[in-house]
C-alpha cells in the first residue's frame, strides 16, 4: 500500500491561490496514476487532475478547473502538487490525493473507484 498525505489546505479569497502538496511514501511509484479528487458534503467525490509518474507524465484535467490548476509530480522529493489559482467559491472542498498502480485514462482518471490509496484530505474553502 502507498500512504499519501495531503498539506496546503486553507483558506483564501475568491481569486486567490493555494498549492497543495501530497506526500507519498513509497519510493518508486513509476507506472502508477497520481491523481487530485475533492468532495463537499452531500456529493460525490469529484475527479480534479491526475497525473501518469510514468514517462512524460501525461495530465489530466476536470473541465471545471482546466486552465486554473496544475498538478504535477517531483519523483525525486516524492510529492505530488497541485497548484491552484484564480480560485472560486465552488472550489472549496475536501482535497483528497489518490493513487493507483496503473496508468492513468481519460476516460477513468476521475473515477475514484478506480483508485486503491487515499490519503485524509486537506480542506479548501474559498470565500466570495
Amino acid at each position: 500500500a502507498v500512504h499519501l498525505e495531503e498539506s496546503g489546505g486553507g483558506s483564501v479569497q475568491t481569486g486567490g491561490s493555494l498549492k497543495l502538496s501530497c506526500a507519498v511514501s513509497k519510493y518508486d511509484v513509476n507506472w502508477y496514476c497520481m491523481a487530485w479528487f475533492r468532495q463537499t458534503p452531500g456529493k460525490e467525490r469529484e475527479g480534479v487532475a491526475a497525473v501518469d509518474s510514468h514517462g512524460d507524465g501525461d495530465t489530466y484535467y476536470a473541465d471545471s478547473v482546466r486552465g486554473r490548476f496544475t498538478i504535477s509530480h517531483d519523483k525525486t522529493k516524492n510529492i505530488v502538487t497541485l497548484q491552484m489559482r484564480f480560485l472560486k467559491p465552488e472550489d472549496s472542498a475536501m482535497y483528497y490525493c489518490a493513487s493507483e498502480r496503473a496508468l492513468c485514462f481519460r476516460d477513468t482518471y476521475s473515477d475514484p473507484s478506480k483508485f486503491t490509496d487515499w490519503g485524509q484530505g486537506t480542506q479548501v474553502t474559498v470565500s466570495s
